[in-house]
């Protein structure tokens, strides 16, 4: 059970979680809510694996008690119906409502996988405060807590969202293939691009929003624009922030520096002609474009922030740097 289906890590990982189960072991049903309309989603990947999740319509990232009560009722007469010897919740909010659902329609196993959290880098102290404290609440209705990296279990454990030992690491699992050879399309971008052969090309891939931190990227290409002018900086990806992102380059004096090329379903193309794939997140689970840019061959550079440094090796494959640096 996932909140919605957006763009991203967790929703790619609850597909193919959830289409790699065996058939004759396992009889699966994915849940999940409804997108917003920036963030496009992954259900063209769902339909590709033969998956057909269930949508509540209520289910959704934002906070709000009338609809949340009425996706607690709906999970609750779907448990009771369906009879689910394990729930398995993904994000805060399906983990939150799902967990609850699931112990008061007496689900024998109820598990809940942290993708990140917004303990640090989303929210206000008090803000802050009460979410780690809910969070707490949850884990005792928890028979597992899983997260995606080291550096993200430790991070719980020092929260006190539950001990150590009862949480679990399980690295995310991903698709690679198609980017093992993807250098061999390299420079098809920059032509559509209109962009010379040689113009270097530094790129981040996320969601726009304030966790990841675009504002330190558009720093960090002012910087470099000094020096080198002829590079370009791709923001690939969408989100509520890319109005204010936009004035922002203008602002900056990159308007004709920084493209936005929001999401992209040729991926491996993007990554082709990257030079540098970038990330400036405040917080991170494990973050995919890293992942997917080494990959393809493209050195990373990256805030050393949860996850990362669990998969970036600082100096072999990329470079990390403190959150918050732009000179860095």
């Amino acid at each position: 059970m996932i909140a919605r289906l957006n763009i991203g890590g967790p929703a790619i990982h609850t597909i193919l979680l959830t289409a790699g189960l065996d058939p004759a072991r396992f009889e699966s049903l994915l849940v999940t809510g409804v997108e917003a309309a920036h963030e496009g989603n992954m259900r063209d990947l769902a339909a590709a694996k033969g998956v057909q999740p269930l949508v509540i319509p209520d289910l959704g990232r934002e906070i709000n008690l009338w609809r949340d009560l009425r996706t607690l009722w709906a999970l609750y007469r779907l448990f009771r119906r369906w009879r689910p010897a394990i729930v398995h919740t993904h994000t805060a909010k399906a983990g939150t409502v799902g967990r609850l659902a699931a112990r008061l329609a007496g689900v024998p196993i109820v598990i809940h996988t942290f993708h990140g959290h917004v303990f640090h880098g989303y929210f206000g102290p008090r803000k802050t405060q009460a979410f780690i404290c809910i969070e707490r609440a949850l884990a005792r209705l928890s028979d597992r807590i899983v997260t995606v990296s080291e550096g993200q279990r430790a991070e719980l454990a020092t929260y006190g969202i539950a001990p150590l030992e009862k949480i679990a690491v399980v690295p995310l699992g991903f698709e690679l293939d198609g980017l093992f050879h993807c250098q061999a399309r390299r420079g098809e971008l920059r032509t559509e691009l209109g962009l010379a052969a040689d113009t270097p090309l530094v790129g981040i891939v996320a969601r726009l929003t304030a966790v990841k931190n675009h504002h330190l990227f558009l720093e960090a290409a002012r910087l470099i624009a000094q020096e080198e002018p002829a590079t370009r900086f791709l923001i690939v990806g969408d989100g509520e922030l890319r109005g204010e992102l936009e004035a922002c380059a203008r602002e900056l004096g990159l308007a004709d520096q920084v493209l936005f090329l929001g999401w992209r379903a040729d991926m491996p193309r993007i990554y082709a002609d990257l030079d540098v794939v970038a990330l400036t997140s405040r917080n991170e689970g494990t973050p995919v474009s890293l992942i997917e840019g080494m990959a393809a061959g493209v050195p990373v550079v990256s805030t050393a922030v949860g996850g990362v440094p669990d998969i970036v090796a600082d100096g072999v494959c990329g470079y990390l740097v403190p959150p918050g640096d732009a000179v860095a």
